[in-house]
């Protein structure tokens, strides 16, 4: 499968793929000293280039198809994983996967969309977005996560709940709004990770929780930046003073105070290193668990519902 290049990735690859190149010829001529001086400069160029991100730019890495899914954290954080299937009303919903998990010794229920890799395995995943039965699902396993007094960890990455007809006729608003309400009042800890993209009510829909967590490189709105520019402009052409507009990468949503802590992710993105920005992800988890248990139930609704009702709130 051939490598996926961003557009402002490419000075980088032109000058690895020259230094490649002064590598193949260093058997036969004394190049020691340049290659070194390139191998400064493809570090230099990478600092450069991913320190000062547009936004635009980490909406584009966070849609990177080699980024890491659902199920590559849970292989690579869990134990134990036990995947649970259906919503008991209709069919199991592919977009969305959840089930029992071990962190070292903490007993987790973990659920998040799943995209697929390739044309057939999106097919499959429905592209990431979920249909109601996704959303009736993630609800099922979250309350028997509650019966067993076990914490739920979410993970959001979705280019929104799928718009088809089906979808409403089965009520994919009444579904999301349910889990809002339910999660709102879970009695047991929730952490919500936003991994890629999180788009609209397809990512609120399982977005609810005590602590949210999002990758360096992600975003996160009420509407992507194409959706913002063809709405305002009548075009998707301003998809990128869309994506300005609406602030919505990590920084943005910490000085906003939507999320509550940011995830370093390694240079140039998750796709780089997906068993380290998994032991990364590992260790903020078992860090934010160790506080949230200690919380009684009771205490933790309440400063739950607290934390969602500043949201958005504003003096003049």
């Amino acid at each position: 499968m051939a490598k996926t290049i961003l557009e402002f990735e490419k000075p980088i690859y032109e000058l690895e793929a020259k230094l490649e190149e002064m590598k193949n010829l260093s058997d036969s001529l004394d190049i020691e000293s340049e290659i070194k001086n390139i191998e400064e400069k493809v570090k230099n160029l990478k600092e450069s280039i991913y320190r000062d991100l547009t936004r635009w730019q980490r909406v584009q890495l966070a849609r990177h198809p080699d980024r890491p899914y659902t199920l590559d954290y849970i292989y690579n954080m869990t134990s134990n994983f036990v995947e649970l299937h259906g919503d008991r009303g209709y069919k199991d919903d592919k977009a969305i996967v959840g089930g029992f998990a071990s962190i070292d010794d903490y007993k987790v229920m973990i659920i998040g969309h799943q995209k697929g890799r390739d044309t057939k395995s999106n097919l499959y995943r429905n592209f990431g977005m979920p249909n109601p039965e996704g959303y009736r699902k993630a609800l099922r396993l979250m309350k028997l996560a509650e019966k067993f007094n076990k914490p739920v960890i979410t993970m959001i990455d979705t280019p929104g709940a799928y718009p088809g007809l089906e979808a409403e006729e089965r009520g994919q608003a009444e579904a999301i709004a349910r889990n809002l309400f339910e999660m709102s009042r879970l009695r047991v800890p929730i952490i919500v990770i936003i991994i890629g993209e999180g788009a609209s009510g397809g990512a609120l829909g399982i977005g609810v929780g005590d602590r949210i967590l999002m990758l360096e490189n992600c975003w996160y709105s009420v509407i992507s930046p194409e959706s913002c520019s063809s709405i305002l402009w009548r075009s998707w052409e301003y998809k990128e003073q869309a994506a300005e507009a609406l602030k919505l990468t990590a920084p943005d949503l910490m000085e906003q105070k939507i999320i509550d802590r940011i995830v370093p992710e390694p240079m140039g993105g998750a796709h780089k290193d997906h068993e380290g920005i998994g032991s990364t992800l590992k260790d903020v988890i078992k860090e934010e668990l160790s506080n949230l248990i200690k919380i009684k139930p009771d205490k933790l609704i309440e400063q739950r519902l607290e934390k969602f009702g500043k949201m958005g709130a504003f003096t003049e």
